[in-house]
């Protein structure tokens, strides 16, 4: 659906004269931009974020410095976005986390998401459920009845608490009707290691992360937490068809600090939409096992509050909170 709308959408402007189209200050971007990443180096939102910033330095003509600002699940990279001034030259690459789920979890969340404007949808993708190549479970159907013969023994590792991979295994765990013990790590990479070194069992993984490792027999998957078969992977079911209605996604998109002025969005939105018609990009973003979006903000905006609800719910049935 968003596919298509982006589609049309990208049709109609092209058919717009240039005057009708908002038009940012001229003098804008006047220095480099900062493109604030809530994850550490290496990881799925770090690949993803570090190919939007190269491709808005490209479109705009002024470089996009990539910062990475890790911990609370996004929440200290998201209060530092809110902070910032709004004139267009800091951007924030918010995730699932910080606009849908955080405000569930945190008690005390140290920013407000609506202080977070949405520019446009950059990509989605499915998290992994993966083993070591080494371990003897080898399907998601032996997982669970590992699980239920060793109740609360076996771990899976996340990249967080809070983070959609926490609670990809906490909608298992209540679905299944199975114990696993959490372990969270800071970041996807770490989390990895941490399987592949035999400390925990398995992982909740954005598929980004884990597909190399997979690929080269280091690690098995299990399955994937989205709707449909993942194409990057379409050996790997879904969790869906043993669990039917499980459904668990990452998403990433642009945002700004609210009050930035609407022709400067406009003209972001227009960037990220021409970047998403690039077929190199595409290649790039598909390649890395995720799927590429886009839309314009009204659309972003809905996304996200359907995303909310979703996750409200997720987070009730699991009783998950964090301090």
């Amino acid at each position: 659906m968003l596919e298509l709308a982006r589609r049309t959408w990208l049709a109609a402007l092209a058919l717009l004269p240039a005057a009708a189209v908002a038009q940012p200050p001229s003098a804008w971007p006047a220095r480099p931009m900062r493109l604030i990443i809530p994850f550490p180096p290496g990881g799925s939102t770090d690949l993803l974020a570090r190919l939007l910033a190269d491709r808005l330095a490209h479109h705009l003509r002024q470089n996009v410095v990539a910062e990475n600002r890790a911990g609370a699940a996004g929440s200290i990279a998201a209060e530092l976005a809110t902070r910032a001034e709004p004139d267009g030259h800091t951007l924030f690459f918010g995730t699932v986390g910080t606009a849908s789920i955080n405000m569930h979890i945190y008690p005390r969340l140290p920013y407000r998401p609506e202080d977070l404007a949405p520019v446009a949808l950059w990509a989605d993708l499915p998290n992994v459920i993966v083993v070591a190549h080494h371990s003897p479970i080898r399907s998601l159907a032996g997982l669970i009845e590992a699980a239920r013969a060793r109740p609360g023994e076996l771990s899976y590792a996340s990249a967080g608490s809070g983070t959609t991979l926490h609670l990809s295994g906490e909608l298992l765990k209540a679905m299944a009707g199975v114990d696993l013990l959490h372990v969270p790590f800071r970041g996807g990479n770490d989390s990895m290691n941490q399987v592949l070194g035999g400390r925990v069992d398995l992982a909740f993984n954005n598929l980004p992360t884990a597909i190399g490792l997979i690929r080269s027999g280091e690690l098995r998957a299990l399955a994937v937490t989205g709707a449909e078969r993942s194409p990057a992977l379409p050996e790997v079911p879904t969790v869906a068809e043993l669990l039917p209605g499980y459904e668990a996604t990452s998403w990433f998109g642009l945002q700004v600090p609210a009050g930035t002025p609407a022709p400067i969005v406009a003209r972001l939105n227009a960037v990220v939409n021409a970047a998403l018609a690039e077929p190199a990009t595409v290649e790039r973003i598909t390649m890395a096992g995720a799927r590429p979006r886009g839309g314009t903000p009204e659309e972003y905006a809905a996304f996200i509050r359907a995303e909310t609800a979703k996750w409200a719910e997720v987070v009730r049935r699991s009783g998950a909170r964090l301090d």
